[in-house]
């Protein structure tokens, strides 16, 4: 599991992107658990964002008592979230097949 993209993950979901520390340790410890599912998705997510980092990027911030989700954290979401479009399918399908 990527730990951050499970809190960007996370946050989306609550109003206003923030939610306390309880909640956010309950949800995280749910998603650990849930099986494979979670781990591979958040893998591929994360792959679309190889440098990835919640804080220094800017996308997660701590308040008194909780997280909350940038509106730059929400953009980096929707990018990872977002699907290839066919000419980034090919040109990866090219880069990974031998000549």
């Amino acid at each position: 599991m990527n730990f951050q993209v499970t809190v960007l993950k996370i946050l989306v979901a609550y109003p206003d992107g923030f939610a306390v520390m309880e909640d956010l340790k309950r949800d995280m410890a749910i998603l650990a658990t849930s099986g494979r599912d979670w781990a591979d998705r958040t893998r591929r997510l994360a792959a679309r964002v190889p440098d990835l980092n919640i804080w220094s990027q800017g996308l997660v911030e701590r308040t008194s008592g909780g997280w909350r989700l940038t509106s730059k954290g929400r953009e980096v979401l929707e990018f990872m979230e977002a699907r290839p479009m066919p000419e980034q399918i090919q040109a990866s399908a090219s880069e990974t097949t031998p000549p």
